[in-house]
């Protein structure tokens, strides 16, 4: 894909989003599933998320949606108080309006943050994690309105349920399949109450979220270590929910922090371009990350979050991080540094960096490897057999200090402050520890592409298995593993991935473009990673055409 002439750049007043219109199409817009069914209840890995514009993300959706969450409680006797956040996008305010007029009239106990402010997706997943252990027999759950890194003009609705972290397809399933029911019968068995009046019937307790999941922190980061080295960290929180976290977290454990940033505003005007031109609060691209990367010398760590803080970004001297990289050594420390079971695992996704697995191992640990999806660590990290669980994407949590569960979704605070962590125990910044991971297991090169696709072929795709791959050799390396499976738990990829002792690559098909993702990683170098991409495509092309 070509970068976008503007990317890094700050965007042009006309290519920033029409809030009032915005608005006004999420209210007027009404979908219309008989005639147009791709304006129905789609939940990906993150939950429903969509355009009001397109009518894909409409008030319509987040009622039919939150009443399916109620049907859903009543059937599971989820009798618990529900934990309400919200993120920075124009369209959560909106959706987090609709959702709390559908759960005051089932009649659901509403905890939300008091004065009508943000909170971010891990906050919401260690409130109900907290809540269920003191409340074995009330069990909370909660919903995060939260397109996450999505362009200001999307909006996002994601259910977590009592376990803490995002819901699987079990639970999702049944839920899309709900709210599209209620949807084709015109939203008549959708229960109402006005507003207004739901923020003074009771049903809605405005909380403090804040210092008990900041004063937590310290059972998870070494705080006192940050404090005392006077490591100089830098904070943009591109404008996201956990902007007023961070003044609070300063003054508690006393550090040298500085937020860098400190603006609100649903268009996110303050943002650098994407590679590809358009708005997108990603923590894991140099492009959305350049006002932070050029502060660089500034500061020891600088720390960028996605708007629901589910996503973290690193900074050092040397700039921004690759996401697998910082993964690889933020395990390495851990495994040395904290006081866990030996027989804790190390949980990545199939298509994150080898390096972790090569560092886990070198540690006396097993990696767990499971599909795209924080989802597969949730049940891992709450029974505490999983230490830590992380995805190339820049989204990881892990283990309190004491092997005690903290979270089970992705918490950007927590690595953040890790790496300011690392560097006040050790001395080096987390990109030095990482050239030393290099001198002792090798360099990888990572690259993902997209390749066409019709919906035949991705068809085809997600449905191969292992003995559909006839070649034995892969850029001159003998195959060692064809999985469409994942070794950790068995669940099914969606697509392939090849494996050699010098490199591998997976592919999946694209849930939303006539295309597939292949992911690609090289022991080797500069050319082999070339004809690595070359074999794959080709590979992948012969088994699907």
């Amino acid at each position: 894909m070509a970068i976008h002439p503007g990317a890094g750049k700050q965007a042009a007043q006309s290519q920033l989003a029409d809030i009032p219109k915005l608005v006004s199409a999420y209210y007027l817009n009404e979908p219309d599933l008989e005639q147009h069914p791709e304006q129905c209840v789609a939940f990906g890995t993150s939950g429903h998320r969509g355009c009001s514009y397109n009518v894909k993300f409409n008030e319509s959706h987040i009622l039919a949606i939150t009443q399916a969450i109620c049907d859903y409680r009543k059937a599971n006797d989820i009798f618990g108080p529900l934990f309400l956040g919200k993120d920075t996008h124009a369209l959560s305010e909106a959706a987090f309006n609709s959702a709390v007029e559908v759960l005051v009239a089932n009649e659901v106990q509403v905890i939300t943050q008091e004065n009508d402010d943000y909170t971010p997706t891990p906050v919401i997943s260690h409130a109900i994690v907290c809540h269920n252990k003191n409340n074995p027999n009330e069990l909370a759950d909660g919903i995060v309105v939260t397109p996450s890194h999505n362009p200001p003009e999307d909006g996002g609705f994601k259910y977590n349920p009592p376990n803490g972290g995002p819901a699987d397809t079990d639970v999702t399933n049944w839920i899309e399949n709900r709210a599209n029911q209620l949807l084709l019968e015109d939203l008549v068995e959708v229960e109402l109450f006005p507003f207004a009046k739901a923020r003074r019937s009771g049903f809605i307790k405005y909380q403090d979220l804040v210092t008990p999941y900041v004063e937590d922190l310290s059972n998870i980061v070494d705080m006192q270590a940050i404090a005392k080295a006077g490591v100089k960290i830098g904070v943009d929180p591109l404008g996201g929910s956990g902007i007023n976290f961070w003044p609070v977290i300063e003054k508690k454990y006393e550090l040298n922090l500085t937020v860098v940033n400190n603006q609100v505003d649903p268009r996110f005007a303050f943002m650098p371009l994407d590679k590809d031109g358009k708005i997108r609060m990603d923590c894991s691209s140099p492009y959305a990350m350049a006002n932070l990367i050029a502060l660089k010398d500034d500061y020891d760590i600088g720390i960028g979050n996605d708007p629901d803080y589910d996503r973290h970004g690193i900074v050092t001297k040397d700039g921004l991080m690759n996401p697998n990289h910082f993964l690889a050594v933020a395990i390495d420390y851990l495994l040395n540094h904290r006081n866990w079971p030996s027989d804790v695992k190390i949980g990545k996704t199939l298509v994150s960096s080898a390096m972790i697995d090569k560092v886990v191992t070198a540690n006396n640990h097993e990696v767990y490897e499971v599909p795209v999806g924080f989802k597969w660590f949730v049940k891992g990290l709450n029974r505490q057999w999983l230490a830590f669980g992380g995805e190339e994407s820049a989204g990881a949590s892990f283990l309190r200090m004491d092997g005690d569960v903290w979270n089970t979704d992705k918490d950007g605070f927590i690595l953040g402050l890790l790496a300011a962590e690392i560097l006040a125990v050790t001395g080096k910044t987390p990109s030095e520890r990482y050239r030393e991971l290099e001198q002792q297991f090798g360099a990888p090169l990572y690259k993902r592409i997209d390749a066409p696709a019709s919906g035949e072929q991705k068809d085809r795709l997600k449905a191969l298995s292992p003995s559909d791959v006839t070649a034995d050799v892969l850029a001159g390396d003998k195959i060692t593993q064809i999985l469409t499976n994942a070794p950790g738990n068995n669940a099914a990829i969606g697509g392939l991935k090849v494996v050699t002792e010098n490199g591998w690559f997976a592919a999946r098909p694209s849930g939303t473009e006539d295309i597939y993702k292949i992911y690609l990683e090289s022991f080797k170098g500069e050319a082999h990673l070339q004809q690595l991409e070359q074999e794959a495509k080709a590979l992948v092309d012969s088994v699907i055409s």
